[in-house]
């Protein structure tokens, strides 16, 4: 952070590919380590681009910042597979962000990645499907807080952010994906307490006697 010029009160924007799936993965990491002036550049490079912005290929360069040790508190937005267990056995609202075949247990990884990272396929007992790459529009922006509610609420079940009594928990295969529906419930639906559960399936598909439904 110091190196990068990054000072504890610094506005952060992140942006990135893939619909900004890395960017909010960012983000998420930074919120964990405290720190919350962070945003998310709508629509990624791929938008920048499309639009004719202007792009670079220099490296910028800033003066070192101070930037003390930060304290780290997971408990506000990690979920541990323990707490997982127990939201999944009392029947609290979860979130399968990956595709339906890794829902279905017919894939192991990503469509078109190797097949790889657990030793069962299927998915946490309770869990509502919706992958995470629906919230954003064709040209790599955010759906509508009417859009993403429809799915959100109207065809995964999830409570209104106002009726919401327990907190929702995320997860993919090892947190990434899971990580933009994170940032899609918190910041664009407004839910009080969502958790990214990043052991995700890579954890809990090689966990012994762990439950898991197709």
């Amino acid at each position: 952070m110091r190196e990068k010029g990054i000072g504890p009160d610094t506005t952060v924007v992140f942006y990135g590919d893939k619909n900004n799936w890395w960017a909010t993965y960012a983000l998420w990491v930074f919120r964990l380590f405290g720190h919350d002036n962070v945003r998310v550049m709508d629509g990624g490079r791929v938008k920048w681009e499309a639009e004719g912005r202007e792009m670079t290929q220099e490296v910028p360069s800033f003066p070192p910042a101070d930037y003390p040790v930060p304290s780290r508190d997971d408990e506000k937005i990690r979920a541990f597979m323990a707490e997982v267990r127990e939201h999944s056995a009392k029947g609290g609202p979860m979130v399968d962000v990956r595709s339906p075949g890794e829902y279905k247990g017919e894939l192991l990884h990503m469509p078109d990645y190797p097949q790889e990272g657990a030793l069962r396929g299927g998915h946490i007992p309770g869990a509502a499907n919706v992958p995470w790459a629906r919230a954003v529009n064709e040209d790599g922006t955010f759906k509508s807080a009417e859009e993403l509610r429809a799915i959100y609420e109207g065809e995964a079940g999830l409570p209104s952010p106002s009726e919401a009594s327990d907190e929702v928990i995320a997860y993919c295969r090892i947190g990434e994906r899971s990580s933009h529906t994170w940032f899609v419930l918190t910041y664009l639906l407004g839910y009080d307490r969502v958790r990214n559960y990043d052991g995700s399936w890579t954890e809990w598909g090689n966990s012994v006697r762990a439950p898991i439904e197709r």
